[in-house]
């Protein structure tokens, strides 16, 4: 929930910059809006995917499906049991200008997302039957993954937004599932393959 407190890690482990450095962002605009009366509204995006994402800082699902249609394994970190949920940019870019034409989400943070959960060794295998691919679905762990930075990587276990204070005063509704958002991205990776991008 927006209100939570945050979990962060320790400055050993440079991955948790990127979380206090968005702390620190809020933290100012949050100030400006109650000193300055600057219209401002905080959004949290959970996990946005969609065309012409790259695979790249944890992007899992572009990378799923770039291995998947290429035949090579699609590779998942550790067990695959962590829990995620995925928004498809078309949702999110419709919550974004929705709260920005909301006088009450002023002064306010919305999470931005999806709440249906999925574990990554699923979303695998959705990818693997949605592109069917031949790719076997391989298990690596952390260190294979990441090398020398793997000191550097911290894994949270569950990452689910909870959007009921976006439903509760939009009405926001993510109208693509997590079928609907493969289908979707597979479609436009396979369509780059191919040239026609």
């Amino acid at each position: 929930h927006e209100d939570d407190d945050r979990i962060m890690g320790s400055t050993n482990v440079s991955r948790w910059s990127y979380s206090d450095a968005k702390a620190v962002d809020e933290f100012f605009a949050l100030a400006y809006a109650k000193e300055r009366k600057l219209p401002v509204v905080v959004v949290r995006l959970f996990n946005v995917v969609g065309p012409r994402q790259i695979g790249r800082y944890g992007m899992v699902l572009p990378r799923f499906i770039k291995e998947a249609l290429s035949g090579k394994p699609i590779t998942v970190y550790s067990d695959g049991l962590q829990i995620r949920s995925f928004t498809y940019v078309e949702d999110v870019t419709r919550a974004i200008i929705d709260l920005s034409l909301e006088k009450k989400a002023e002064g306010e943070i919305f999470n931005i997302g999806n709440d249906q959960p999925i574990p990554i060794k699923e979303l695998a295998a959705k990818v693997k039957e949605k592109t069917r691919s031949s790719s076997e679905i391989k298990y690596i762990s952390y260190d294979q993954a990441y090398g020398d930075r793997s000191a550097d990587f911290e894994e949270i276990g569950c990452r689910i937004p909870d959007i009921s204070k976006i439903k509760n005063l939009l009405g926001y509704r993510p109208q693509y599932d997590i079928e609907q958002i493969i289908e979707k991205t597979v479609e436009y990776f396979a369509n780059e393959k191919k040239g026609k991008r």
